[in-house]
């Protein structure tokens, strides 16, 4: 069984679609925290240099992460961020093909 439960999750916005994706982040944590499904470790919320944002958090437990997506409140925010962002990994930030790479601190 996989002790593994740190995320780093990626959300590239469709062009135009930045604001809206910052609205729906705003409220993913919020959610997260509301349905007890991630630990009380603070949520990082981070900025790539062509505009994805980077959430850095901590799930409570393999359980707690598949039964987010089962969750009637999360799996609604998450059908909303697909809709105006692209799920993308690591590898595609040009930020991760140096060493230390830096991120903006978002705000949202």
């Amino acid at each position: 069984m996989s002790t593994a439960n740190i995320a780093i999750a990626l959300y590239r916005p469709h062009p135009g679609k930045e604001g809206e994706l910052r609205e729906i982040v705003k409220q993913h944590g919020p959610a997260l925290v509301a349905e007890g499904l991630i630990t009380d470790h603070p949520m990082l919320q981070l900025g790539a240099e062509d505009g994805t944002i980077i959430e850095i958090f901590e799930w409570k437990s393999v359980e707690a992460k598949d039964q987010a997506h089962k969750s009637p409140v999360i799996w609604p925010i998450w059908e909303r961020m697909m809709a105006v962002a692209e799920m993308t990994s690591l590898a595609s930030l040009k930020e991760a093909h140096q060493p230390f790479p830096t991120f903006e601190r978002l705000r949202l």
